[in-house]
């Protein structure tokens, strides 16, 4: 892998030298470096778009934490070329270097071994008067929102065209093994290990109590109809791209024929990783 992509948020500038000193590495190594925008802003350096730095790219490497790991998954999420986290975040469930190892990323990609994780992703397609108008592709969840009048939304959900519940809640969300972790798990959903095959639905403050979390197989076909009229319903996407929703549209959520590679140096201890981002444990 000899053309590199660099992706950013914007950093704190103690970060600065380790990451330009990581830049002449990779030249070193004989890589050409295509740097986003944010961060050739803040080097100094000449920048490109995310899509063209997705589109000349084998491999990414991310400086942020989870969201900007999430941004930079959906704009490679159709080329699937791996991708390598160093967390400059908090919490960091896909970052896979610290930052106080940034400079092993050039190690781990041409002296190591590299183990690719692979995770699934999910397909979102909003359908208006029987229309496709819009299609997401996220690596952690699908999210129906309220907006800020606080009226529950009514959506029926309906899976391989067997009618399931019409769930009346302040939302729902549609999560990979991956986005258990996320927003789901704050929900009361459970912790699901990455690499199973499923797909999670989880109710935000149901209204029936007995509304629980729902794991399904991953082969199948959620729909959702929006029941709900004169509000504001939103689809957030892994937390960040929105899309507003009318009464009578259907969302439909299905396994995505994209997957996520995570480039790691190891296979990552998943439970280590729990006790430690989630402070298990601890007294």
């Amino acid at each position: 892998m000899k053309k590199i992509g660099l992706f950013s948020k914007k950093l704190d500038k103690s970060f600065l030298k380790d990451i330009d000193l990581l830049i002449q590495r990779l030249i070193e190594r004989g890589c050409e470096v295509f740097i986003d925008e944010v961060l050739a802003n803040l080097l100094n350096k000449p920048g490109f778009s995310k899509h063209l730095v997705a589109e000349c790219s084998e491999l990414i490497i991310v400086f942020g934490g989870d969201g900007t790991m999430l941004s930079a998954v959906r704009a490679i999420a159709e080329r699937q070329i791996p991708i390598i986290g160093v967390n400059m975040g908090n919490l960091g469930f896909i970052t896979e270097v610290n930052s106080e190892s940034l400079l092993d990323v050039v190690d781990m990609i041409f002296e190591k071994e590299p183990v690719m994780d692979e995770r699934n992703m999910l397909d979102a397609f909003v359908l208006r008067d029987g229309q496709e108008i819009s299609r997401f592709c996220v690596l952690n969840d699908v999210v129906f929102n309220k907006g800020v009048i606080a009226r529950i939304i009514q959506m029926e959900c309906i899976v391989n065209d067997s009618y399931v519940t019409t769930f009346k809640a302040d939302g729902l969300i549609i999560s990979t093994p991956t986005g258990s972790t996320a927003y789901s798990l704050s929900a009361g959903g459970p912790i699901l290990y990455p690499t199973v095959n499923c797909i999670l639905i989880t109710p935000i403050c149901p209204h029936t109590l007995t509304n629980r979390p729902i794991v399904l197989p991953d082969n199948v076909n959620i729909k959702i109809n929006i029941l709900s009229a004169s509000q504001e319903i939103y689809l957030t996407l892994d937390g960040q791209a929105g899309f507003k929703l009318t009464k009578d549209d259907t969302v439909v959520v299905t396994k995505s024929k994209n997957i996520t590679r995570l480039m790691s140096t190891s296979n990552r201890d998943f439970f280590e990783l729990l006790r430690t981002k989630l402070h298990w444990g601890r007294h």
